[in-house]
């Protein structure tokens, strides 16, 4: 894998630890952070990833081949040279049945962004900390929703706005705000870009959430009635019944023949995951699904209530089609056209992970618990750490933190008890030792702790 722009390979380094049977190469033109994910990669050990300080307009063929590119953050926010560079590596360097992912923001949806930007950059002039370039630009912001009447159409967009850039921390807002370069294109407008260098639209990183207008019926028939089978202006049409504002777009080589299709020859080949934990419903024999954040289905199919108790059992492990058979006899659940159908709606709905590979997370909570140690380290300096599962943990507890930092695989849970009454001597030991199974579950649940 390469990525372009990896920054300090807070992306490429979790992997490469996950997965040492892989090969992973980072890029960045910024000297410092690409300095501090080569000391990250000399304290965690690692022989299969290499980070460089370079230029895109620069390198080339020497790199090698690559079965997965990435350039998240970039294309949008450089100049044209160096979009036009990112897409031609692309082309360049992906291996015959390569895969690059490219994210950028689109239009129409980008034209709300790029005016609530150019209202924030004209405030802040004169202001030169970053930080406190971000910390005015919101509160502008906020005086300027407040100044307008609530359900007004204005207000809600700039709501809108301030709500998406809060989620994010000050240092992510201002490289997606304040960067010298903000360049959304429409959809249409990256594929021909893209197939320049002869590649050609795949699909996007993430299915479209479950009340995307792709899945009516009579939207489907208007999209066939405009475009023909023509995806790209299929898709393009939906971005404006969407007002899409970002993409993480999949590109393969041009030769490729490119089926959609989700039939059971190709589910076979994946392996499917669920955190949704089921509790009886008020019907007979129905059940509830919750995932993580609240979201509920209630359901009396047998099949599907089979495997979403599998796949609940065994979480955060995946499993593929061929282990989940035995659990579900019985259940009635099969592969064929109906269950595909099924199985398809669980994914879209997200009660369904689907996976490629086995991450190395530990089935169960052992004796003396192991997190990762890749995680480990990320939380002596971050708010957050990257879990096996390549997913991120927020660390906001400093309890929680030292927990975390102490699970090295040495101790059992008597010792990390014993460590933890030493490290916070303020807190009773009947509190910290309520906390120890909670807290292990949590991480185990999280995907941080190791086979």
């Amino acid at each position: 894998m390469l990525e372009l722009g990896c920054n300090e390979g807070a992306n490429l380094i979790p992997m490469a630890y996950a997965i040492p049977t892989s090969e992973f190469v980072g890029i960045d033109l910024a000297r410092l952070p690409i300095e501090r994910g080569q000391q990250r990669i000399r304290e965690l050990g690692l022989t299969n990833v290499r980070l460089f300080e370079g230029d895109l307009l620069k390198v080339g063929d020497e790199l090698g081949r690559f079965d997965y590119i990435i350039a998240h953050g970039v294309y949008a926010w450089v100049p044209d040279t160096v979009r036009d560079r990112v897409l031609a590596l692309c082309g360049e360097l992906l291996a015959a049945n390569g895969i690059a992912v490219v994210s950028y923001n689109t239009l129409p949806g980008g034209h709300l962004r790029k005016m609530v930007r150019e209202m924030m950059l004209r405030y802040v002039e004169g202001i030169e900390g970053p930080l406190q370039r971000v910390t005015e630009a919101l509160a502008f912001l906020h005086f300027l929703a407040e100044s307008r009447p609530e359900g007004d159409a204005y207000r809600q967009v700039i709501e809108e706005q301030l709500r998406n850039m809060e989620k994010r921390t000050p240092e992510s807002t201002y490289h997606d705000e304040f960067a010298d370069n903000y360049h959304p294109v429409l959809f249409t407008e990256f594929a021909a870009h893209a197939a320049k260098h002869g590649l050609q639209y795949l699909s996007e990183a993430v299915l479209p959430p479950p009340t995307d207008p792709c899945y009516r019926g009579e939207v489907r028939s208007a999209l066939e009635t405009a475009a023909g089978s023509d995806m790209v202006r299929q898709e393009q049409l939906l971005d404006f019944m969407r007002a899409r504002v970002y993409r993480e777009t999949l590109l393969c080589r041009e030769k490729h023949r490119v089926s959609r299709d989700f039939g059971a020859e190709q589910l076979r080949k994946l392996l499917f995951a669920s955190q949704a934990i089921s509790a009886p419903a008020e019907a007979p024999g129905a059940k509830v699904f919750t995932l993580p954040g609240g979201i509920r289905m209630e359901s009396n199919h047998a099949g599907a209530i089979a495997l979403l108790e599998a796949l609940g059992a065994n979480w955060p492990r995946a499993l593929s089609f061929n282990e989940l058979e035995p659990m579900l006899a019985g259940s009635g659940f099969a592969l064929d056209a109906e269950g595909v159908t099924l199985l398809v709606r669980l994914i879209v709905s997200r009660f369904v992970e689907l996976r490629t590979w086995k991450a190395p997370v530990a089935a169960g909570i052992s004796a003396r618990p192991r997190a990762s140690a890749c995680g480990r380290l990320e939380s002596r300096t971050r708010a957050w750490a990257a879990t096996l599962l390549h997913g991120t943990l927020r660390l906001d507890d400093p309890v929680a933190v030292r927990f975390l930092q102490l699970l090295d695989g040495t101790s059992d849970r008597m010792e990390l008890l014993e460590q933890m009454k030493a490290e916070f001597p303020g807190i009773s030991a009947e509190e910290l030792e309520a906390g120890i199974e909670p807290g292990l579950t949590h991480l185990h649940r999280a995907g941080m702790l190791e086979a």
